[in-house]
């Protein structure tokens, strides 16, 4: 599967940003935790190249324990400061208040020495579409500031948040990149649902999402849905949808139905802790 999506509004959203940028002393940036490469956008790396960075593993309760720690690992050595949250829950997020103030120490050691007194840190809140980034505002400041949804393009501008006398966000729109080199950093944006479904073939992601569960995480698909793992993925399908019900007239099987049900539970973390990726 080759797919593409950059809407127009993510031009502006960009534009946006590289005129607020030099605002901030510090970009945070979410990445989904189950796809932590293919879910951080180039641009934001050249935005903030001059600037203290902060990773959050965001989703981390959804993804694989072992390969969050050797991304973590991976992005320590990059330069990052690293922290897993769930933004839904909270879980992990009062940590960010000191991660901060450490990654922006010299910062505030200079406006110290220049008099200025308890100057927030500024911090942009940049990622890719559906990422979590307003639940994770909202969660960080206490209370609701920032529209959320499940679904990618809910943030249409920019708003700044101001979290308490320490620390003020940026909220940002999430925005993609023009064109996906890798395939496969398509699909599997797709597969988490930073891509608007809409423009997606939902049976061929799930024979793709079947592929790569036969491989990387074998015994899922018998336990959950009780169907042998060794036939072809489309055959897979087709049992899916006949254990679950999804029937067509004259009682025949739904491939597309089953298709969406596979998605929704694997987005959801219904089939377990899962990464489509590891560093290297």
């Amino acid at each position: 599967m080759n797919i593409q999506w950059y809407p127009g509004h993510m031009t502006k959203a960009k534009r946006m940003m590289q005129e607020n940028i030099k605002l901030v002393d510090l970009v945070m940036e979410l990445v989904d935790a189950r796809i932590p490469m293919s879910s951080r956008n180039p641009d934001i790396d050249e935005l903030g190249k001059n600037k203290a960075r902060i990773l959050l593993l965001n989703k981390w309760d959804l993804a694989d324990e072992k390969k969050t720690e050797d991304w973590s690992r991976y992005f320590q050595d990059q330069g990052f400061h690293v922290v897993k949250i769930n933004s839904r829950t909270g879980a992990g997020v009062k940590a960010i208040s000191g991660v901060v103030q450490e990654a922006c120490r010299e910062k505030i050691q200079r406006d110290r020495k220049r008099g200025i007194l308890n100057r927030p840190v500024r911090a942009m809140v940049a990622g890719i579409p559906n990422v979590g980034k307003s639940t994770f505002i909202n969660s960080f400041a206490g209370r609701a500031c920032a529209k959320t949804g499940n679904k990618p393009g809910v943030t249409k501008g920019a708003q700044w948040v101001r979290l308490n006398k320490q620390v003020e966000l940026l909220d940002t729109p999430g925005i993609l990149w023009p064109k996906f080199e890798d395939p496969k950093v398509g699909l599997r944006l797709a597969l988490v649902g930073s891509v608007k479904d809409e423009i997606l073939n939902g049976e061929d992601l799930a024979l793709e999402l079947l592929g790569f569960l036969k491989k990387e995480y074998p015994g899922v698909i018998p336990e959950r849905y009780k169907v042998d793992e060794s036939l072809e993925e489309p055959e897979i399908l087709y049992g899916i949808a006949g254990k679950r019900g999804c029937l067509l007239k004259g009682n025949q099987p739904d491939p597309g139905k089953a298709a969406a049900i596979l998605l929704e539970e694997f987005r959801s973390g219904k089939l377990g802790r899962m990464t489509l990726e590891i560093p290297g």
